[in-house]
């Protein structure tokens, strides 16, 4: 008898303790703004539309999987502590029968609903385990089966989420004609801009078919046509990695506003993945070498590794130079021209100078069959280049001035725009070239790598002929570096001719472009320090000065 009432009095202390924490919990979740509540079993199958109960027998459930109550969810908080005094007598005396003893606590009766379990009994058994820090206990499971996700972390504020995801899901039975369909969202009202995106390809599919086309199909159109392509490019870029606890669709949605915003403020029409790019990037003029080739990487082997190609024209005749390249590069990629005009002044931008520049692209685009838009802007010529860049894949400008040596050629616009583009630039320093054959000068760095890898794809879609060429790094050859570019070129079945170069001297560089007929150089950016590019200067430069052919520069 006295043992029993000692057990009590300790059962109380725990309970007293309990609520103390429960108490706690309250404060903080005031703090923080995270709930400590229940959920209640009936608005969540009210809110998820729950059909198809299954008894699925008696099981051994996680108790931090439950999350909810039918009926008592006031009483108790998110961890099971109690909420109420007037709990304190039932459930010390469940906790000293507990104590006293040596089975298990006697199994619960719970609703699963997708992960996650809601109390029907044993209320104060979940409590007084989770108190003892059990990891399991035995419950009797009824399913409810939902369309909708639900997991143990669910909060109170969710349900309005995939409340709408339920109606959603309800008009444009979407789930029914593809059964594996997430499109599950983290803040709330987004499903009515996805359900007025599929209202406009429902209109958009009975203009085309003369006739009235059901919600339903119009929603899997939209899925298979709008947001699947859009959801790979997030998939394929990584582009969650940068937004934890965050949805595809989030991004979907986020994405799908940022191309507009962007179409208007830029004058161009922007994809989606490049929107998406734009989204991470936030336009910064900057980026870590190798970003645009993991971001195309995928690209270029399911499509055209050049989608959008950047033209600044300066007004001046020799700047067309660049543009008829970059025609002959959209011809073969299929890809899209962005033509750029940098003003002084807003008041430039509608003058007869610019107006004509437009013209003129516009027209020799057309002439040649390839979709181009131009944007006049105002600002510093570099930086609004490399701000446009992340939104294209290639830069083709025409040299006029290249870098020159010693301390000057750090001023050198050409060279701001190769260290602070994210991408690669081809520089145009006479006629347009036909790609036929090909140098790359290869030193086995990071950058040169960049180069090897549109090499490759060159020589492997454009059937251009590849020279690797590779000079010595002070007293070493570099065969290793050449070693490298046969075993990457094997893997990809192409052919090249490897020199190795006895000297290293550029000049020696320049006299094998000149004398193997090649068309176009591929290198990468500037290598080495400030001071060696200062003092013995840089092979890129070089190039830059006195090459008659282009160079593809890769960063």
């Amino acid at each position: 008898m006295f043992s029993s009432q000692y057990n009590f009095q300790m059962a109380v202390n725990d309970f007293q303790s309990a609520r103390m924490k429960a108490g706690i919990q309250e404060v903080l979740a005031r703090i923080t703004g995270k709930s400590t509540q229940l959920l209640s079993y009936d608005e969540v199958a009210d809110k998820l539309k729950l059909r198809a109960r299954t008894e699925r027998g008696m099981q051994h459930i996680p108790l931090d999987a439950i999350v909810g109550s039918v009926g008592r969810y006031t009483d108790f908080t998110r961890t099971f502590l109690p909420l109420s005094d007037n709990d304190q007598e039932r459930w010390s005396r469940v906790k000293t029968a507990f104590m006293e003893s040596s089975a298990n606590l006697p199994p619960i009766e719970v609703y699963k609903v997708g992960e996650a379990y809601f109390v029907v009994d044993g209320n104060h058994r979940v409590s007084i385990a989770r108190q003892e820090g059990l990891v399991t206990i035995e419950a009797r499971v009824i399913e409810f089966k939902t369309d909708i996700p639900l997991t143990p972390n669910v909060q109170p504020d969710d349900l309005i989420i995939k409340a709408e995801y339920a109606e959603f899901l309800e008009a444009t039975r979407i789930n029914d004609v593809r059964p594996n369909v997430d499109l599950s969202t983290t803040s709330c009202c987004q499903y009515e801009k996805l359900m007025e995106q599929i209202h406009i390809s429902q209109y958009l599919l009975q203009e085309e078919r003369g006739q009235d086309v059901p919600l339903q199909d119009a929603a899997a159109s939209w899925y298979d046509t709008i947001y699947i392509p859009l959801a790979e490019a997030i998939r394929d870029r990584g582009l969650l990695h940068w937004f934890p606890n965050r949805t595809i669709t989030d991004l979907y949605l986020w994405i799908s506003e940022n191309r507009a915003n962007l179409e208007k403020e830029l004058g161009w029409e922007i994809q989606s993945d490049i929107a998406a790019t734009d989204l991470i990037l936030g336009r910064s003029v900057t980026s870590e070498p190798g970003t645009w080739r993991k971001a195309r990487t995928t690209a270029r082997y399911t499509d055209n590794l050049f989608a959008d190609i950047l033209v600044p024209l300066s007004g001046f005749q020799e700047s067309w130079d660049a543009l008829d390249q970059a025609l002959i590069i959209a011809k073969r990629e299929n890809a899209k021209l962005h033509g750029l005009h940098i003003v002084e002044t807003k008041d430039d931008v509608e003058s007869a100078d610019a107006q004509g520049v437009k013209t003129r692209f516009d027209q020799t685009c057309a002439d040649a069959g390839v979709t181009g838009n131009l944007a006049i802007d105002v600002g510093d010529i570099t930086l609004r280049i490399c701000e446009r860049a992340v939104l294209t894949d290639l830069i083709v400008v025409k040299i006029t001035n290249p870098p020159s040596v010693g301390i000057s050629a750090l001023r050198s616009p050409f060279r701001t725009i190769i260290e602070k583009s994210s991408r690669p630039l081809l520089t145009v320093p006479a006629e347009a070239s036909q790609f036929k054959r090909a140098l790359l000068a290869y030193d086995g760095t990071d950058r040169a790598k960049e180069a090897l890898f549109v090499a490759t794809y060159l020589a492997e879609i454009w059937k251009t002929e590849l020279i690797v060429y590779t000079a010595p790094d002070g007293s070493k050859l570099k065969a290793d570096a050449q070693d490298h570019v046969r075993r990457y070129l094997d893997i990809h079945e192409v052919e090249a001719e490897y020199i190795i170069s006895e000297h290293g001297a550029m000049d020696e560089l320049k006299k094998t472009v000149e004398e193997r007929n090649v068309d176009l150089v591929l290198m990468g950016s500037h290598g080495g320090t400030v001071l060696q590019q200062v003092f013995v200067g840089s092979a890129l430069d070089y190039m830059l000065r006195e090459s008659k052919v282009p160079t593809f520069i890769c960063r």
